[in-house]
């Protein structure tokens, strides 16, 4: 029996992650939803037509395994993850030597380790079929090193250039990947990640998950690598491309420099 093919979406509770399962369903795709808040996966997948249509998997993906359990119980019911959407990600604002060691290794094992082992093990059956599609949510902050975001910023380079790398070895299988690359998002992301309100960068222009999401999609359809969301991301990026790096690294600091309390 041949299995059915699905788009896997991490972090699909919320914000960006609800975003690609909203869009992806509305493009005809049946879905996997991922994330450790059951409840709030349950109500998207009802949203979304039920278990024919979004299926849910709860599911702490940095607990040890995780990848492999997962892999294992999508392929149990007969689903092929056609199109990877790792989207599981956290962050944190602070000084570097304030930031609680759980919350560093956290956003270490989230940002890199899950979203590696994630492509490893759905990676193989796309090659074996000769399609499918992989979006590593990046960011902005992929560009250049971040003070009081130093771990975030880091962990977003290592999956742009994670990414670029597949890219090459991926031609010619008839798999794509994309490294989506948002800026500032109305989510609840600064929430958790303890951003403030005094920080400059959220005077910058703010977009919706729904326009990161189209963005990306449209990349996706057309086979962009890296997809940089909105016209003002997409000329700071060029800028630090080009402009002195202990600039750039200034610029940034005062940016995400904490300023204010705490976001309550």
């Amino acid at each position: 029996m041949s299995e059915e093919r699905r788009a896997l979406v991490t972090g699909a509770s919320s914000g960006i992650g609800s975003a690609f399962a909203r869009a992806l369903r509305a493009r005809g795709e049946k879905l996997v939803l991922v994330a450790r808040r059951r409840d709030r996966l349950e109500r998207l997948a009802a949203e979304l037509g039920g278990d024919g249509s979004a299926a849910v998997v709860s599911l702490d993906l940095t607990s040890a395994g995780a990848a492999e359990r997962l892999a294992t119980e999508v392929g149990g019911r007969g689903f092929a993850v056609d199109l990877l959407v790792n989207n599981a990600g956290m962050g944190h604002t602070s000084p570097f030597e304030r930031q609680p060691p759980a919350v560093v290794r956290g956003m270490i094992d989230l940002n890199v380790r899950v979203l590696t082992e994630l492509t490893r093990v759905f990676l193989p059956g796309m090659v074996a079929r000769g399609r499918g599609g992989i979006v590593n949510v990046a960011s902005n902050a992929a560009f250049q090193p971040i003070a009081y975001m130093s771990v975030y910023a880091a962990t977003k380079a290592y999956v742009l250039s994670f990414t670029e790398a597949l890219a090459t070895e991926l031609t010619g299988t008839g798999v794509r990947v994309q490294a989506l690359c948002p800026g500032i998002t109305a989510t609840e992301f600064l929430d958790v990640a303890g951003t403030h309100r005094g920080l400059l960068v959220t005077r910058l222009p703010t977009m919706t998950a729904e326009e990161v999401v189209a963005a990306s999609l449209r990349g996706l359809d057309r086979g962009r690598l890296r997809v940089v969301v909105g016209l003002p991301n997409r000329i700071l990026a060029a800028l630090q491309a080009v402009a002195p790096r202990a600039l750039v690294r200034r610029l940034a600091a005062e940016l995400y420099r904490p300023r204010g309390g705490p976001v309550e």
